[in-house]
């Protein structure tokens, strides 16, 4: 049976696409990008991928008409100001391209929406679901809260809090309830639910088995991982300063957190348990899940992470858009070091970033995250995924991967970084010898003086880290 899979390259996607190989399904990958889509080389043989982006009509031609069941795993929260008209937009053309499709049973993820007062990004999600439901096959949403799992936001975002503040003055919407549910448990959820008749033209809560408060899963947060924690809670914090308070403690984007912010002021509690007895699903507790992260994360088997999502960064279009480096109108520092081991020198490159750091003057690297961050970028926190394994569209702390290949030696990356102008950072290991190039296109004049003010900067630091990449 085909499978169409939208948000082929999403944080649920990515973990979901393995699952349905492994049932015998072939499967449709959607994706925007097909440069951002790297699945692994043991389902390349199962799957199909087309680019598909369900706010450009000319590209749902790529569809194919013989598809049997389908997820539908989009959303563009935080993406733009305007995320409800887009996700209403997406969500009626992918009706109306699957109504001319054989397609029998639709499943999709939502949020809890059961009370009357709901946040913009729950009351976008809600109206997603009422035009998905007005398609000609059966629909089956599942709403779900918190999600816990590595690489998800939510258990970042717990995770930045709990390890970097031993003392919490929060916002009171850390008393609203909750029900988390593991990572595991969502993608059981979404597999069993498929072809389910007892599933179809309905919409089910899921969660795992502790309601909880923000503030309980915090000091949940805290004692799994052996910290002491205080928080204390002020009865007044407007919706800006929460959102300025999650945005320079945590990894997560302005917009994002503000989106966050709107979001956690209601309770998202599970309405019943049936569906558990349907699908015979029994979601692990609360603590249980962290644990379980906590040892993919020890393991190196973060699957997925929302930071490697487009939606962490200022990129907003394709990668190809560019992955050709300009040469006119730009600034570039170019150093050349003689390599004499190739495969280290490799190595040392795709581990460049995150918790290895960039090899020389790491205390600058910081400043700059830093200096970022308060002018509104990313700055150095979101890492990378993987200590070792680099692939396009992954995040590396404020630079986007725009191309990758081990076997030609080469790295591109480009800045997300606050700046005034575009940069890019390529190393390429070329007939044993490493070429690595910082590229500026200003935009300008206050471009120009920003590329004269930090050249002596660039002079220490990409002379040294060429020198360390060669010499580690």
């Amino acid at each position: 049976m085909k499978i169409l899979l939208t948000g082929a390259t999403g944080y649920i996607g990515k973990r979901l696409l393995p699952v349905l190989v492994n049932k015998g399904y072939r499967v449709v990958c959607c994706v925007r990008d097909k440069t951002r889509f790297s699945p692994p080389e043991p389902l390349l043989a199962s799957i199909e991928v087309v680019e598909v982006d369900f706010l450009d009509k000319d590209t749902l031609i790529n569809i194919p008409d013989d598809i049997d069941g389908a997820y539908y795993l989009m959303h563009s929260m935080s993406t733009s100001s305007d995320y409800e008209k887009m996700e209403l937009e997406a969500a009626h053309n992918f009706r109306e391209t699957l109504d001319k499709t054989s397609v029998k049973h639709v499943v999709y993820l939502s949020g809890i929406v059961n009370e009357e007062s709901l946040s913009k990004h729950l009351t976008s999600r809600k109206a997603v679901e009422e035009e998905l439901g007005k398609g000609q096959y059966h629909l089956t949403s599942l709403r779900a809260g918190i999600i816990i799992g590595s690489g998800s936001a939510s258990f970042e975002i717990i995770r930045d809090l709990v390890e970097k503040l031993p003392v919490m003055i929060a916002p009171k919407w850390l008393k609203t309830r909750c029900q988390p549910i593991a990572i595991k448990d969502v993608i059981a959820f979404l597999e069993r639910s498929l072809f389910e008749e007892k599933t179809y033209d309905q919409n089910f809560d899921i969660g795992g088995p502790d309601v909880m408060t923000y503030k309980e899963m915090l000091l949940g947060f805290a004692r799994v991982r052996g910290l002491k924690r205080w928080i204390g809670i002020v009865p007044v914090m407007t919706p800006r300063l929460s959102s300025y308070w999650l945005y320079f403690i945590t990894s997560t984007s302005y917009r994002l957190a503000t989106a966050l912010v709107d979001s956690m002021k209601v309770e998202v509690v599970a309405r019943n348990d049936e569906i558990n007895k349907i699908l015979n699903v029994n979601p692990i507790d609360y603590e249980t899940s962290l644990r379980r992260t906590f040892s993919a994360i020890e393991t190196n088997e973060v699957i997925s992470s929302w930071k490697d999502s487009l939606i962490s960064g200022r990129i907003n279009q394709r990668l190809s858009a560019f992955i050709n480096v300009p040469q006119n109108g730009c600034f570039t520092d170019q150093r050349v070091r003689i390599v004499k081991d190739s495969h280290r020198a490799i190595e040392n490159i795709w581990r460049i970033g995150g918790e290895t750091g960039w090899y020389y003057a790491s205390w600058l690297w910081k400043l700059r995250g830093f200096l970022d961050k308060l002018s509104g970028g990313v700055g150095l926190r979101r890492g990378r995924t993987h200590p070792d394994r680099i692939d396009p569209g992954d995040s590396v702390d404020f630079w986007r991967v725009l191309y990758a290949n081990r076997k030609e030696g080469r790295l591109l990356l480009f800045a997300e970084m606050k700046l005034p102008g575009e940069a890019w950072l390529e190393f390429r290991i070329k007939d044993n010898k490493l070429y690595q190039t910082a590229t500026f296109r200003p935009k300008g004049l206050w471009g120009r003086l920003y590329w004269y003010s930090v050249v002596p900067f660039h002079h220490l630091i990409f002379r040294g880290m060429a020198s360390q990449l060669v010499k580690r």
